[in-house]
């Protein structure tokens, strides 16, 4: 019921409230909406940019591990490059410690006091220039043992043999070129780091090609960690690189060492691509992931939404203010207008009162010129001239009265007039001159069109009274003149000045025809340019003098008339002051050739006489 009150009392019958209500609502769901939008759209490209943040340092990642991995193939292949340490190796992995030594003091080969082939001494230089590398491992297939060489420039060789090892069943496995450290080979070495990967590389014999064991290095994941430096200001969220089997090969936060890794289902993963909506529904979770199918690991990259909110919480707390301020701006200065416009509008009612009971002499003081004002200030001219009609009502009833009389006496004359001529027409018929008898009858319809008066006169009916004046010309010069009309149907009912076409037509059948020419035209032509209806006459008559042309155009142009040239002026002068002065008519002519002349009326609706 409070509602209903509230209608009837503020609403019901106050159309400026409801206007104010309706742009009030019109602004503010504009406004929310457009906000939402532009924080949709804002957001995502945040996300998006982050999300690109994050893809550039996945490769950044992505391109540490290539060259790590590329790093271990150049050290296998700088083995096989060096012959003397390509086969101390091999010696090496096929003898014991001790014969290795021994091998090296006899001298075996000419290049003994080369320290490069030194098997011990050219690992201990690979690891001084690698920091990253935690371990360095020769397996020997043939012996089931495994060399070990440490940063601490300490050097031990493991019996591995099957009988008491499952290292053998390990190093004859298929397993990717990038893992994490096998169970088994940890356990030998004694090396539980959690934060370690593995690369390993098959060595063989240059000569024979025949597998003599595997070349493993174990990396430091804190390494990978420094191709992030560069983007630690602007990234977010973390990065974990997985190997094939889901172990953690890299966190950036430290957090899932040791542990299964809970976004992303690793064995899947190397085929697959995550749904990044559903993760974001079911983990919270916005996920980028980088596979590497090749090297087989995968490089995910997660933030949570709460954290990526962050990034956008700034603008979105902006776009909210803007909304308020805009929203507030939107409502309270049209309110002000209104409620302004509504107080003058009231004035204007208690005004109309005032007349409707009586008071002719009231006036709406209102000094501005706006739409209100402008209609205060034409209700004061109304009063002021129905105050003057009041006066002078008598006389113009009178004087109307007249008027109808004089009307009425002029019908009788023509209808006389028109069966008079219908009687000698159809006496001329009689008598066999059908020529005298057209020519009467276009006489007696052209006359009847002139006098009879229309309430609305049309292109159209011009256009008949000049086909019907031409038609009695083209009977007298037969054979010797001709006539055209072009009117688009579409322009039959614009409104023109009566007589504005007929005396232009009669100045060139008076001025104009050649009876000694055989070839006499006229052509009416009306086309449409914009907002003006031209009409073009055009003729091949004798033409007009430059001089006498001269004289005729200023003679249309002056303001007074002189008592010449009475068709042409009365239809320029009847044309501009009804339209103004840029419409009227033109003339173009050239002696000997002919004339032109263009008729201009105002293309609009209503306008005419």
């Amino acid at each position: 019921m409070k509602i209903v009150s509230v209608y009837n009392n503020f609403f019901k019958n106050n159309m400026f409230m409801k206007m104010l209500f309706i742009f009030s609502m019109i602004s503010i769901v504009t406004i929310i909406t457009l906000s939402y939008i532009i924080f949709l759209s804002v957001s995502d490209s945040t996300i998006r940019r982050e999300l690109a943040i994050q893809k550039a340092a996945m490769e950044s990642v992505d391109r540490y591990i290539h060259q790590q991995y590329e790093s271990v193939q150049n050290m296998v292949r700088d083995m096989h490059q060096n012959e003397a340490l390509s086969a101390n190796i091999s010696y090496l992995m096929s003898h014991t410690y001790a014969d290795y030594v021994q091998h090296l003091t006899n001298g075996y080969y000419a290049n003994q006091d080369d320290y490069s082939a030194d098997v011990l001494k050219h690992f201990q230089n690979i690891m001084d220039r690698n920091a990253d590398i935690h371990q360095l491992m020769l397996y020997s297939a043939e012996r089931q043992d495994m060399s070990m060489f440490s940063p601490n420039k300490q050097f031990k060789k493991l019996d591995t043999n099957a009988a008491h090892s499952y290292i053998p069943d390990v190093m004859a496995m298929e397993t990717p070129n990038i893992s994490a450290p096998n169970y088994w080979i940890r356990k030998e070495i004694n090396e539980w780091s959690p934060d370690l990967y593995a690369i390993r590389v098959p060595i063989n014999n240059t000569q024979t090609l025949r597998n003599l064991g595997q070349f493993l290095v174990f990396f430091d994941s804190a390494g990978i960690g420094n191709a992030l430096d560069s983007y630690e200001s602007n990234f977010k969220g973390e990065i974990v690189v997985l190997s094939a089997k889901g172990n953690v090969l890299f966190d950036s936060s430290s957090n899932y060492y040791g542990k299964k890794y809970p976004y992303v289902e690793v064995a899947d993963s190397l085929f697959d691509q995550t749904d990044m909506d559903s993760m974001k529904k079911e983990k919270n979770m916005y996920v980028n992931k980088f596979v590497s199918a090749d090297q087989g690991y995968v490089i995910v990259a997660t933030v949570p939404v709460e954290e990526m909110a962050e990034a956008y919480a700034g603008i979105r707390n902006t776009i909210i203010s803007i909304s308020i301020v805009s929203t507030l701006f939107a409502v309270l200065v049209p309110a002000f207008f209104i409620i302004n416009f509504a107080k003058r509008t009231r004035r204007i009612i208690r005004f109309t009162q005032k007349v409707k009971y009586g008071n002719l002499s009231a006036r709406i003081d209102d000094p501005r010129d706006d739409e209100l004002g402008q209609i205060s200030h034409s209700f004061n001219d109304m009063l002021d001239e129905l105050n003057l009609y009041i006066e002078r009502v008598y006389k113009a009833e009178i004087k109307q009265k007249e008027t109808e009389l004089v009307a009425l006496q002029a019908r009788i004359n023509p209808h006389f007039l028109y069966n008079t001529l219908e009687v000698i027409r159809m006496r001329a018929i009689s008598q066999g001159a059908r020529d005298v008898g057209e020519m009467i009858y276009s006489l007696s319809v052209l006359f009847k069109s002139l006098v009879q008066q229309k309430k609305n006169y049309t292109l159209k009916d011009e256009m008949e009274a000049c086909r019907l004046y031409l038609e009695l010309f083209r009977i007298r010069y037969k054979d010797i003149f001709t006539y055209t009309i072009q009117l688009d149907p579409v322009h039959n009912q614009h409104p023109v000045v009566k007589l504005s076409l007929q005396p232009i037509i009669e100045n060139y059948v008076v001025h104009g025809i050649q009876t000694e020419r055989s070839d006499n035209w006229l052509s009416i032509v009306v086309e449409e340019l914009g907002d003006v209806l031209q009409v073009e006459v055009r003729d091949n008559g004798k033409g007009i003098d430059p001089a006498r042309l001269a004289e005729i155009r200023e003679e249309l142009d002056r303001p007074e008339e002189s008592g010449q040239m009475f068709g042409l002026r009365s239809v320029h002068s009847r044309l501009r002051y009804l339209y103004g002065p840029e419409f009227g008519i033109t003339i173009e002519s050239t002696l000997g050739e002919g004339t032109l002349i263009r008729v201009r009326y105002p293309h609009t609706e209503g306008t005419g006489v």
